[in-house]
């Protein structure tokens, strides 16, 4: 953990900020470029990739105001300038975003959702790479060999080896956004990219939910508060998939049917 990563001055960089911020830069860069290979406006990638970040850390920081409700209700100030969110609540409002600026600009909205979901892979792993400096969204107690001991974080418990979630997320976010690009290179009809996004990410999400230690992120019956959103996510991956891959059957037929 390095909450610190340097110094200039007396400005200090904080890992979990540094992280997200390349993470962003990075995912903003290979989004333009592969923007200009498929013939899609880069400009409208920038704009899309300002307004949802922004709505996307909003929707996260409320998200996780709500899960942390009781704790905002003693010390509102300490909860808005933690380093605390929760990720569905930054997609959510994300996604929502980008959809009313396509739908503003006359865009398809499917391509671009196919477009970007990749990038948002790449910068979710860094993001975790930025939470594991930070010492957040840490796992549960082990006594096993791979596990990680936080001494001067704010978030984890100090000197108590616990699973290393950040790690194991950031490990499959990274391997999401390639098997992502795979998919963008061979799907049939947009909306395909995105539908494998909710789906792959939800199940990930789902799974390691069981190993994470900060309870207090709130819950539903005996699922997590991300698990419960888990469930929904997926079936929308799902409907999304099942919908496009029927209607790129159609468009085919017909097209068979019109040269027959």
């Amino acid at each position: 953990m390095k909450i610190d990563l340097f110094q200039i001055g007396n400005f200090h960089v904080h890992g979990y900020g540094f992280m997200i911020g390349i993470g962003f830069l990075l995912a903003l860069a290979l989004g333009c470029m592969r923007a200009k290979k498929l013939g899609l406006k880069d400009e409208s990638v920038i704009d899309i990739a300002i307004l949802a970040g922004v709505c996307g850390f909003l929707g996260a920081k409320l998200l996780y105001v709500i899960v942390s409700f009781k704790d905002f209700l003693k010390d509102p100030l300490a909860v808005l300038g933690s380093e605390g969110f929760v990720v569905y609540g930054g997609i959510i409002a994300g996604v929502l975003a980008a959809w009313i600026y396509c739908k503003v600009k006359k865009l398809v909205f499917l391509e671009y959702f196919d477009l970007i979901m990749p990038e948002v892979a790449l910068a979710q792993g860094f993001g975790r790479i930025g939470c594991f400096l930070a010492g957040c969204c840490y796992g549960k107690e082990t006594s096993g060999p791979l596990a990680v001991t936080f001494t001067n974080s704010d978030f984890a418990p100090n000197n108590v080896a616990l699973i290393p979630t950040q790690i194991y997320s950031g490990f499959l976010d990274f391997a999401h956004f390639l098997l992502l690009l795979y998919v963008a290179k061979h799907k049939k009809a947009d909306g395909q990219v995105a539908a494998c996004y909710l789906i792959f990410y939800s199940i990930g999400r789902f799974v390691i939910e069981f190993f994470r230690g900060d309870i207090e992120r709130g819950s539903v019956g005996v699922l997590s508060t991300s698990q419960f959103i888990s469930i929904f996510t997926t079936v929308a991956g799902i409907i999304l998939l099942l919908t496009v891959v029927k209607k790129q059957k159609q468009e085919a037929n017909i097209s068979l049917n019109s040269k027959g």
